[in-house]
């Protein structure tokens, strides 16, 4: 039983030295090791700190760039707005430009058309008119005592005048 039961003396040189070891560790151990834990605790910190501003950063360019996305969508809704309205303007312009000129075309044909038609019947006319001269002048040339055959000549020359 006496191993079980430590001496007095035993005891007290292990305490002394426990005493001793603890000492110095505290000293040379603990206090750089306490130093850095806390310098560690502290850059900790300060990433978990730096983490949170870049969160917040990120969540405010995040909000800037969904704004500036809307507003270029906005854009270019007016800009695509403006181009329909200007390819409308456009169109129609053409469409009454185009108009004008057709109107102007046809009333230019049919002034022509008229034109024509007067110039026709005025060498008709004239034609008609030389040919009555002709025939005058056949009957008044040719001085007939006989009515048949001043009947006869006009039957002759409506012949001729029929086959011209």
């Amino acid at each position: 039983m006496d191993l079980l039961i430590p001496a007095v003396g035993l005891f007290i040189i292990s305490f002394v030295i426990f005493v001793i070891v603890f000492l110095i560790l505290k000293k040379f151990a603990w206090t750089p090791i306490l130093a850095v834990l806390k310098e560690r605790e502290g850059s900790i910190a300060d990433s978990i700190a730096s983490a949170e501003r870049v969160k917040e950063e990120m969540a405010q360019m995040k909000a800037e760039h969904e704004h500036v996305l809307a507003e270029a969508k906005a854009e270019r809704s007016k800009i695509l707005k403006e181009a329909k309205d200007a390819k409308d303007m456009i169109i129609g312009e053409a469409k009454t430009q185009a108009q004008a000129e057709a109107k102007k075309i046809i009333s230019e044909a049919y002034a022509a058309i008229e034109s024509q038609k007067m110039a026709a019947l005025t060498e008709v006319k004239n034609q008609v008119g030389n040919l009555a001269i002709e025939v005058a002048e056949k009957i008044l040339r040719k001085e007939l005592s006989d009515k048949s055959a001043q009947e006869g000549y006009v039957k002759e020359l409506a012949q001729e005048i029929k086959l011209n």
